[in-house]
């Protein structure tokens, strides 16, 4: 039973990892990528490692996804007023 479980978290974590790879917005890359972190933290919990998936569920799900989006909406910004002659 066990393994069936490792399975389907392995085969959940190879969905959302190729899910991240093939999205081409930025912003949805990092609404995948925060999906990818959670799926990658209950893997760890099931491997029996929760204190590293409290560390990806930190880290990998809340604020690296949140740098990405602050990143692309400060460059789209700065895109947006070089366009107006600034």
């Amino acid at each position: 039973m066990a393994d069936a479980v490792i399975v389907v978290a392995l085969l959940l974590v190879v969905a959302a990892a190729t899910a991240a790879v093939t999205t081409r917005d930025p912003v949805r890359q990092a609404l995948v990528l925060a999906v990818l972190g959670v799926v990658l933290a209950v893997l760890f919990t099931v491997l029996q490692a929760p204190d590293v998936g409290l560390s990806q569920l930190a880290v990998g799900s809340a604020l690296t996804p949140l740098l990405l989006m602050l990143t692309v909406r400060k460059v789209r910004r700065r895109g947006r007023g070089k366009g107006d002659g600034r």
